[in-house]
């Protein structure tokens, strides 16, 4: 009965396409002998795909696949290989991750020694009064102590040492910290008596003495006269700039089978540039965007959108993203109860209530998603408090989100189903942050709501997943490992294992539930006729093959409406 099926399947197909309209042109695109996971729970799983312009054809057996094929069609042999809708990437920094390709990526160093030694190599090469510019580190990973220290931060000195005339500033991996040398500081004319802004910290020792290290709103005392610098240049060598950096970041993404990102807060002046290239043909992957927390006096702007599929489906700018608290590694999470290794801190409210509740009625009033950081327990409650109004019973789902939902009271759990708001989470998060975080907040609190996923699946909440790039590396594959395994793939340490996904829900949640919750699922997510041909073709059965090859698998290709963008060397 299946094959009696699947060969009408295919004769429809021939006949009358897979559209529901007569067949005009053979398929451009065929995949077969290949071991397919659709994300589509009507047909699970096929051997073949057919692609017709940007879409898909036909998903089904070889036979079915092959008969759509012409004298011009290119059939590719998959030869077994495992192949999926392509990666979405539900959180991350698209301009950030090119830039720090374009600059000193310190995503990876394991010391703050190499970290010094890599920006004087920089500053031998920099013109005079030119910034060097970093992000990636992380004082919780490293392997050797950085000698004075404050919280786990160096001091600035080997860092002014190594560079005495060329301002430095370096982003904390988290985002949410930078160090300066004494150069940048300068600049920026802070002292000793500099106080602290309203949501930030100039962490200071016990004498008084600056560290560079700047957390949180703190971190705008340095970015200014950075920001001042950077915008000497012409409107052409800024243009360049940003085009050279998504040129990286797109090529990053697609030799790691990503095939939409979604980018968690831009511009207005960089939403023009990728409208652009969206217009263009210059993006050759499909971005996603959310506005970065506008002002009140920007609040005008926003009735420009939402706008939706520009370049041919390249761009859709529909959301705002807020941001409400830091990161747990630089003390900025928001918590209920203090910090178990910093008694009496309590972590950051970076943006006032009254202002997060102003910018959702602005959401309401345009028709935009809302996302708003929230990464500790109390930031959580309070943005589910601040949710609840506007997400009124009997209201259409407006799919808002909390960007990160990393720690949860046990009580706050269920409200993200009762409200139907998306705990947009990052599994490799949990791994990555898992040698610090019970040392942040006490076994108990990270044992019942640490990265609940399996609490938060249960209750009936909608996640998706990410990397939250450049804060970790954008490969989704040790992402997926974290997701149902909960294990470092260095150490092997486990983190609280019962909340891990299953190899099924981990698949889905890099594909159809993100693209859910962005408005998308009739369009991506999944492999289905009529969506769009989105597809990544691995080494490796993601679904089945044991734990560890997950993260030995290689991205054979990837192709991005129809067109092969990637095919591994």
């Amino acid at each position: 009965m299946k094959n009696f099926l699947s060969a009408l399947s295919a004769a429809l197909c021939v006949l009358w396409g897979c559209g529901g309209t007569p067949k005009s042109e053979p398929a451009n695109l065929v995949l077969f002998n290949g071991h397919f996971f659709t994300a589509d729970s009507t047909q699970p799983h096929a051997t073949a795909l057919a692609i017709r312009a940007d879409s898909i054809l036909f998903v089904g057996d070889d036979a079915g696949a092959k008969a759509l094929a012409g004298a011009g069609t290119q059939v590719l042999d998959l030869q077994g290989a495992f192949a999926m809708p392509g990666f979405i990437e539900g959180h991350g920094h698209f301009i950030g991750l090119g830039n720090s390709l374009l600059h000193l990526n310190l995503l990876h160093t394991s010391s703050w020694a190499e970290i010094t030694g890599l920006v004087a190599e920089k500053a031998r090469k920099a013109k005079p009064g030119e910034w060097i510019e970093g992000r990636g580190w992380h004082q919780e990973k490293w392997t050797e102590s950085p000698g004075r220290s404050v919280n786990g931060y160096p001091y600035h000195d080997a860092l002014s040492a190594v560079s005495p005339d060329n301002p430095v500033v370096l982003g904390h991996a988290s985002g949410h910290a930078l160090i300066a040398n004494a150069k940048a500081i300068e600049l920026a004319g802070i002292s000793r008596e500099t106080a602290d802004p309203i949501g930030g910290r100039i962490v200071r020792d016990v004498s008084g003495n600056l560290t560079g290290v700047f957390e949180e709103n703190a971190m705008a005392l340095i970015e200014k006269p950075f920001a001042d610098w950077k915008n000497l240049r012409s409107e052409a060598e800024k243009q360049a700039d940003f085009d050279k950096a998504v040129e990286l970041a797109a090529a990053d993404c697609l030799r790691k089978g990503i095939t939409s990102f979604q980018d968690a807060g831009s511009s207005f002046w960089e939403i023009e540039q990728y409208r652009r290239l969206a217009e263009n043909k210059r993006l050759p992957l499909r971005l996603w965007v959310m506005i970065g927390q506008p002002t009140a006096a920007e609040y005008p702007q926003l009735a420009r959108f939402p706008q939706i599929g520009l370049g041919g489906g390249y761009l859709t700018v529909r959301a705002v993203k807020a941001y409400f608290d830091g990161a747990l590694g630089s003390y900025g999470a928001w918590l209920l109860e203090p910090y178990a290794d910093k008694p009496g801190h309590f972590g950051q409210n970076t943006t006032p209530l009254d202002s997060l509740v102003s910018l959702a009625q602005q959401c309401r009033k345009y028709g935009l998603q809302y996302c708003v950081h929230g990464i500790g327990d109390r930031a959580n409650r309070e943005i589910l408090n601040i949710f609840s109004p506007q997400l009124a019973a009997g209201q259409p789902s407006l799919r808002w989100r909390i960007e990160h939902a990393q720690h949860l009271d046990p009580a706050d759990i269920p409200r993200f189903a009762r409200l139907g708001v998306i705990a947009s989470m990052q599994a490799i998060h949990c791994t990555s942050d898992a040698p610090f975080v019970v040392k942040r907040l006490g076994e108990a609190r990270a044992r019942a709501g640490a990265y609940a996923w399996r609490s938060l699946l249960d209750s009936g909440a909608q996640l998706t997943n990410g990397t939250d790039t450049p804060v970790e590396d954008a490969d989704p594959l040790p992402c997926l490992y974290a997701a149902c395994t909960r294990k470092r793939s260095d150490t092997g340490l486990e983190f609280f294992t019962e909340q891990k996904m299953t190899r099924e829900e981990a698949l889905y949640s890099y594909t159809l539930w993100n693209a859910w919750a962005a408005f998308e699922d009739a369009e991506k997510g999944s492999l289905r006729p009529g969506k769009r041909a989105d597809v990544v073709v691995l080494s490796k059965d993601l679904l089945h093959c044991p734990e560890p090859e997950i993260l030995q698998a290689q991205v054979l290709k990837t192709i991005v409406g129809g067109q092969i963008r990637y095919s591994r060397p």
